[in-house]
């Protein structure tokens, strides 16, 4: 079994799946191959209603980028590399026609973060805890995360989340408004309240409203942020107090 799974229920409900649970659904250069892959699908195949993204497991929606693999970039260019190719994904997840859902079936931290972050809606169940650490690690977002945050919260919220490095409970986040639904952690996606309203209606709908939404977006302003922001994150990336503290996380 690969790294991740991609899977459509006869309702039209296309599943991504990081299929990591050993490494907290890291993830990987397979693992954005596989997104990719599910993008693909998602804008071709007429008969894909939703695109869900969720974790192997019950530990786990995605714990960022794997560390094992990416410490080894060292460089502004190595890592500016890796970068702007997940980057790449996460715009066109939130520039995607259909809705897409993040299941967040566990902890969300820095990248898992931003890939919840490009979703239009957010599922957690009371056990997840989510923060945008990478500040801890002496680096910034660099997926496109921090600048689609500032899309969806209000900005003193979004830097609040994104300056402090902190980790909340997803109740605290729904309060917030990052979070759109809290279910118990025994409960599967498919008895969210939230999701089966969705999911119910017809496909022209949602994508009429999803259409409404990008239309609401300046896409070249969004997409020249983003770009910025994988820049930055490159060249901290590159400097010695980053890789000191990932090496002070990983021993």
């Amino acid at each position: 079994m690969g790294e991740y799974l991609i899977h459509m229920n006869a309702d039209g409900i296309l599943k991504f799946i990081i299929n990591r649970p050993e490494k907290r659904n890291a993830v990987s250069y397979e693992v954005m191959d596989g997104l990719e892959k599910a993008l693909e699908e998602s804008v071709h195949n007429d008969h894909v209603k939703a695109l869900v993204i969720t974790g192997s497991g019950d530990r786990a929606f995605c714990s960022g980028g794997d560390l094992s693999q990416f410490h080894n970039l060292k460089t502004e260019t190595e890592s500016y590399g890796m970068l702007s190719k997940m980057g790449g994904l996460l715009t066109r997840l939130a520039f995607l026609p259909k809705p897409t859902i993040a299941f967040i079936n566990g902890t969300a931290v820095g990248g898992g973060c931003e890939i919840a972050t490009a979703c239009d809606f957010r599922i957690a169940k009371t056990n997840a805890k989510l923060g945008f650490v990478q500040g801890n690690l002496a680096i910034t977002t660099g997926w496109g995360g921090g600048t689609l945050l500032l899309e969806r919260l209000p900005a003193s919220k979004a830097l609040s989340l994104l300056m402090t490095a902190r980790l909340e409970h997803a109740e605290a986040l729904f309060d917030l408004g990052f979070i759109d639904e809290v279910v118990d952690h025994n409960v599967p996606l498919e008895e969210s309240p939230l999701f089966n309203m969705i999911s119910s209606k017809s496909i022209g709908v949602l994508a009429a409203y999803k259409c409404q939404l990008l239309a609401k977006w300046d896409k070249e302003r969004i997409e020249r942020n983003i770009l910025s922001e994988i820049q930055r994150c490159s060249k901290l990336w590159a400097r010695d107090e980053h890789h000191e503290a990932v090496e002070e996380f990983l021993n």
